[in-house]
């Protein structure tokens, strides 16, 4: 790399590295692991530099690989066999609702990672169909079934439990 290509470089990803690693820690839901996948894309793009800067738009190819990433470190085995957790840092503003923010933080990090990503880049990134299916190198009709599949199983993890039919007959009764 050229003096030129790589002060570019060097330019562009201190610029994105903020967007990057929010967008990671959606993705992986751990500051570490987020910060090793912006590396991992960073290392990356710096090996292709040369086709990515003559991309349409620079952020959303580097985006793709971001994403892309996350997936292919999903697949190995090493990703399988250790699950590494750490504390949020102390700068996250606090939820309206501590305990609802808790339970759908749990509810999206129990989703398979496919449809974690099929997630946030369709309501965080607010990509169409076409969009998440290009960028994740899928069909639409992929794309649709992941999101409804991850859909209800928020729906059903976040909904209160049922009272069992027998708690509710004695309520009945109790207030007769």
């Amino acid at each position: 790399m050229t003096a030129g290509r790589d002060a570019d470089f060097t330019e562009f990803v201190e610029g994105a590295v903020p967007a990057l690693r929010r967008l990671a820690y959606m993705l992986c839901h751990d500051w570490h692991s987020a910060d090793d996948l912006v590396q991992a894309t960073i290392t990356r793009l710096f090996v292709r530099w040369s086709r990515a800067v003559g991309a349409d738009n620079l952020e959303a190819y580097v985006r793709t690989m971001l994403f892309r990433e996350f997936l292919h470190e999903r697949r190995t085995s090493w990703a399988r066999r250790v699950d590494l957790t750490g504390e949020p840092p102390a700068g996250i503003a606090a939820a309206s609702d501590p305990d609802a923010a808790i339970d759908v933080a749990s509810a999206i990090r129990a989703l398979p990672r496919s449809q974690r990503a099929v997630l946030v880049l369709r309501f965080h990134c607010d990509l169409s169909v076409e969009q998440t299916a290009a960028l994740l190198g899928c069909s639409q009709g992929n794309v649709k079934s992941q999101t409804a599949r991850a859909l209800a199983a928020l729906r059903r993890s976040l909904e209160p439990d049922p009272v069992p039919l027998a708690d509710s007959r004695a309520e009945v009764a109790d207030h007769a």
